[in-house]
């Protein structure tokens, strides 16, 4: 299915609340190619191949279903290092903030995303306090990237 992501992603240092009361998603992903990026992901007991374009803040993306066979035979031609982290679901108004907490490769890493309907949209989101530097711009910590470091 064809679909734009249009997203922004920041930094996170702290998170000033427990996590225990919000619903997520274990993750594993691996990238068979980074550019154009072609993904294969693992979320739960869902698995998925998925190619987005070149951009920023916002992406063409398509999915497309995988079966665990399929997935575990792609997964062995993974090129780097495959990402592992677990996905919090937090409620922001209309949105929904997406907050990755990485056990590989970086498990230092906190990253929060959110997604919009469009692209004005997005550019006229405020972030909560607890957010830190916005990094939508810098492909420095698009998952492709970081499978590669």
């Amino acid at each position: 299915m064809k679909s734009y992501e249009i997203e922004r992603k920041y930094l996170i240092h702290t998170i000033p609340f427990d996590l225990k009361e919000y619903a997520f998603h274990d993750i594993e992903q691996g990238y068979l190619c980074t550019e154009p990026v072609v993904r294969i992901r693992k979320q739960d007991d869902t698995y998925y191949l998925t190619y987005k374009s070149k951009g920023l803040m916002v992406r063409e993306e398509y999915n497309l279903p995988l079966t665990a066979e399929a997935y575990a035979h792609l997964r062995e031609k993974a090129d780097g290092k495959l990402i592992t982290k677990r996905r919090y679901l937090i409620p922001l108004g209309k949105y929904t903030i997406e907050l990755d907490l990485f056990s590989s490769p970086r498990p230092d890493l906190m990253l929060a995303e959110v997604e919009f309907s469009s692209k004005e949209e997005a550019l006229a989101f405020k972030a909560p306090d607890w957010f830190g530097e916005d990094v939508t711009s810098s492909s420095e910590y698009h998952n492709s990237t970081l499978s590669q470091s």
